[in-house]
């Protein structure tokens, strides 16, 4: 996959934010620093007034708005990039149901807490649920998405590296809430054919 995967595109916009927000504190700080040195009681016992500044207000409004606007920017482009699904996408039915996550395939197998993907291959995830409001939460490929009774919605992802990890209702859904988890695992495309042309139950040898 060439273009960015939309966990670096949220990834960058993260870094960018982080990273200019530590230098404005940064900025904040010796300048408050600066101040309190230069204009103290006993540099300047006889208070002077100070007054308007074009250039130094045209700088202040202009430098702030352009900073926030390229936040903007990059921000669009990763929710752009989380709802743009590629067209070779392999779709997977996700339901939600208290308390579990239930996985349907192309192929028509169904597996229980257990998303199995494979590596290189664009997945789209068609989410509803069957009873209550829940939230599909992926956290290593940055997807969150509310799973809505009687709605279906989406999301998508590139799994680029073979691996477990973990998903999540990021929703309180009652009682059993904590305990509604799924594992992701992304295999080799040779051996999820494999997994998925077995006719056995989807966990049994997993």
């Amino acid at each position: 996959m060439n273009s960015p995967t939309p966990v670096q595109q949220v990834d960058q916009a993260f870094y960018f934010i982080f990273g200019v927000s530590g230098v404005i504190l940064l900025g904040i700080i010796i300048a408050l620093i600066y101040f309190v040195v230069r204009y103290s009681r006993k540099r300047n016992p006889i208070p002077s007034r100070t007054r308007g500044n074009v250039w130094l207000e045209i700088i202040w409004t202009v430098v702030p708005l352009t900073i926030a606007m390229f936040m903007f920017y990059l921000g669009w482009q990763s929710y752009l990039g989380l709802r743009d699904v590629p067209e070779n996408a392999m779709a997977v039915k996700v339901t939600a149901q208290t308390f579990q996550w239930v996985f349907e395939y192309p192929s028509g197998k169904v597996s229980d807490g257990l998303l199995m993907v494979p590596k290189g291959k664009p997945i789209r995830l068609n989410i509803s649920s069957s009873d209550t409001l829940h939230s599909l939460f992926i956290p290593a490929f940055r997807v969150k998405v509310d799973a809505i009774p009687g709605r279906q919605t989406y999301a998508w992802f590139y799994p680029d590296e073979v691996g477990t990890y973990e998903i999540f209702c990021a929703v309180f859904c009652g009682n059993g809430h904590a305990d509604m988890t799924a594992k992701l695992r992304i295999l080799p495309e040779e051996e999820f054919n494999e997994w998925i042309q077995n006719k056995k139950d989807a966990d049994d040898d997993w």
